[in-house]
């Protein structure tokens, strides 16, 4: 299934992203398998980092397999910390507990 980013996918992927509950996470590599497309993570985290060109959704919510924050998204921590959300250390949300479960 090829990669090209088309006004289609990036909506999907964001209508998933707008789905993830208050105080709860989601990595990049899970929406892609949520949307059909394992092997396509990277594409995520490039659709959110445009998302603000196609409104108001919650990508502070997303973070990699291992719960790390984005390096150029000095808000995330704060955000998530306003919704509850566990940390392990100040880079890293506590997957165990704040995993989306879709």
């Amino acid at each position: 299934m090829s990669a090209v980013l088309t006004e289609d996918l990036i909506y999907e992927i964001l209508s998933v992203v707008e789905e993830i509950p208050e105080g709860k996470v989601a990595s990049y590599g899970q929406i892609a398998k949520l949307i059909g497309r394992d092997k396509n993570a990277r594409l995520v985290g490039k659709v959110l980092s445009m998302s603000e060109y196609y409104g108001k959704y919650p990508c502070h919510r997303v973070v990699n397999h291992v719960g790390r924050l984005a390096p150029h998204f000095p808000e995330q921590r704060a955000l998530l910390l306003e919704e509850n959300v566990e940390f392990k250390d100040n880079l890293h949300v506590n997957m165990n507990m704040c995993r989306w479960d879709c």
